[in-house]
């Protein structure tokens, strides 16, 4: 598989495995046709983001054990939906973000110095 570029012009790098995250859940926060929610920016959640998403109606925190979902909790990294991020920036909200693992098409929606000012130094 040929891995498409992040946001620093490099090649995409793995989001995470534990829990699995992506679109195609391979762990990387890639986007195809049928990804409508445009899953593409690697997150580190945190209580307050967790919070601001269940209110906005995405509960995150919430096993469902039928999906194989473990439900986040804070410290994990998950590939987060672009407009929900953006939606929480505009909130005072957004989570980190892991830009070797966030797709390079992210850039169409929000600014690089958005991004740079959010970059997770973990």
């Amino acid at each position: 598989m040929q891995l498409p570029k992040n946001v620093l012009g490099t090649e995409l790098r793995s989001c995470c495995t534990a829990p699995m995250t992506g679109f195609y859940r391979d762990g990387y926060c890639r986007t195809g046709i049928s990804d409508k929610g445009l899953h593409i920016i690697c997150c580190v959640m945190t209580e307050e983001f967790l919070a601001f998403s269940q209110q906005v109606g995405n509960d995150l925190s919430t096993p469902i054990p039928e999906y194989g979902f473990p439900g986040l909790q804070p410290g994990d990294q998950w590939c987060l939906c672009m407009l929900r991020w953006k939606e929480a920036l505009e909130n005072g909200c957004a989570p980190q973000v892991v830009l070797e693992a966030t797709h390079m098409s992210a850039i169409e929606f929000v600014s690089m110095e958005d991004l740079n000012e959010h970059a997770y130094e973990g």
